[in-house]
């Protein structure tokens, strides 16, 4: 596994629409490690192939629920409800815009076996999801911002508002 390069804001590979997977080889296992590597050293919560540069509908996500997926060829197919919150992007460091997306989702997608899942996600999930299938289509959240972008400081894992060893705070 290798931690990969994310594209930033401004790399036209980011505004391309990404291309189907007709089947899995070793090359895209490998993509599919190195993905969750580069997504979990950089704290996100999801991250989509073009953001490595590649043109595959391919996404990971990990929530930190204890279910990490992998979702290739995406397909949101049931929306309800809504929800605006914050959202930001491993694209756009140090950046965050409130978004509008709906509050539950159920997305049909192919596993990393290429069997036909369908995955329902609620909250954080539900954004995650629809952050990430944007991406293959060449949208950012930027886009859908309500009032633009603002700047925030990122979290470090180091930072005092984690809990010390002991769980004190």
């Amino acid at each position: 596994m290798a931690i990969r390069i994310i594209r930033e804001d401004g790399d036209e590979v980011l505004r391309k629409k990404c291309k189907p997977v007709e089947k899995m080889t070793d090359r895209l296992n490998e993509l599919i490690d190195d993905m969750f590597e580069t997504m979990y050293d950089a704290n996100g919560v999801g991250l989509a192939a073009p953001q490595v540069g590649i043109l595959r509908r391919i996404v990971v996500i990990d929530t930190y629920e204890g279910n990490p997926l992998v979702l290739i060829n995406p397909e949101i197919i049931e929306t309800e409800g809504e929800q605006i919150g914050p959202e930001g992007c491993l694209s756009l460091p140090g950046l965050q815009g409130e978004v509008a997306r709906p509050e539950r989702v159920v997305c049909k997608a192919l596993d990393r076996d290429m069997n036909e899942i369908t995955v329902e996600g609620e909250g954080l999930l539900a954004r995650a999801i629809c952050h990430e299938t944007d991406h293959l289509d060449g949208i950012l959240y930027k886009d859908l911002a309500i009032d633009g972008l603002y700047k925030v400081e990122p979290i470090q894992p180091d930072d005092d508002d984690y809990d010390d060893e002991d769980g004190d705070e």
